[in-house]
């Protein structure tokens, strides 16, 4: 285990509870309990990262697949993940990786391959790849680990990536911006009211990280998955698509399909005219750069 870099200890109580400050969720954690995440656990009034050193996935990848088509592209990148995730979407592709930890107990060895920050760097290095990428489940829940691998990758001259879904708290943007090249963030929906319901999580914070890695000149793309009954309508994709173009109408906005997934393989595949729509709301907001993708 790693003790958690971003944590209050909430010293007013007796109970030893501790405050993590890695997402916006920003757990209180009780003795013996973990965060939303299910592997940040407070151990004796320390919070501890139990995801920490420990590789559940690891491939090369296209550069486009995560999705970024503005950035290095042609050239492959190394992605990695560990397992966790702050957010429960019920439409996940990867669940079986993001939601382990709400399947199973994690505890001080969690799963995965015990991979050192400096192996990943030479990993990358040893395939060609000119780019790390922190993908496959939220890389807000490894930051620790993505941070040392960051680090490293720096020195050597490899770019940095985050395919996230945006929640992560402004500490931890400050710590991981120095090191980051480019991100590509998941942008789910506009209703504030969906988004808790369907994903757990509140849909400001995101836009205001969107704003701030925009002033801090950090590339980046932005994906909506387009779900029946979720997002697809007017009234959401519109606001989506203004609030982009108002940020930068130069970002990129991939605009994806959805097909049945986790807990959601009762819903519809999403029409391509649902797509094709949101195409053209973007256009019409003034959008420069729009691509669609799984259809």
């Amino acid at each position: 285990m790693k003790e958690s870099i971003l944590y209050q200890k909430l010293t007013q109580t007796t109970e030893r509870l501790v405050k993590c400050n890695t997402c916006n969720h920003r757990c209180i954690i009780a003795l013996g309990k973990k965060g939303i995440c299910g592997v940040r656990k407070n151990v004796e009034g320390i919070l501890y990262v139990l995801n920490y050193g420990k590789t559940i996935a690891a491939a090369i990848d296209p550069i486009e697949k995560k999705p970024l088509f503005h950035f290095m592209p042609g050239t492959t990148t190394y992605s990695l993940a560990s397992v966790g995730c702050n957010l429960n979407c019920g439409w996940c592709q990867n669940w079986q990786i993001s939601q382990l930890q709400n399947n199973q107990e994690i505890d001080e060895e969690g799963p995965g391959e015990s991979i050192s920050a400096l192996e990943h760097v030479e990993k990358a290095i040893n395939h060609g790849c000119p780019s790390i990428s922190y993908t496959y489940t939220e890389p807000t829940i490894f930051l620790e680990y993505a941070l040392d691998i960051m680090k490293i990758a720096k020195v050597k001259g490899l770019k940095n990536i985050w395919v996230s879904n945006g929640y992560m708290t402004k500490e931890t943007l400050d710590l991981i911006i120095p090191y980051l090249d480019a991100v590509n963030i998941d942008l789910k929906a506009w209703d504030n009211e969906k988004y808790l319901s369907s994903c757990g999580a509140k849909v400001q914070p995101i836009l205001d990280n969107i704003q701030y890695l925009q002033e801090k000149s950090i590339h980046q793309e932005i994906t909506t998955l387009v779900i029946p009954e979720i997002n697809d309508d007017e009234k959401q994709l519109t606001n989506i698509a203004k609030f982009i173009a108002k940020v930068n109408p130069e970002i990129p906005w991939h605009i994806n399909r959805f097909y049945p997934a986790w807990k959601m393989l009762n819903t519809s595949i999403t029409p391509i005219i649902s797509i094709k729509r949101a195409e053209e709301i973007g256009l019409k907001e003034g959008l420069k750069n729009i691509y669609l993708g799984n259809i």
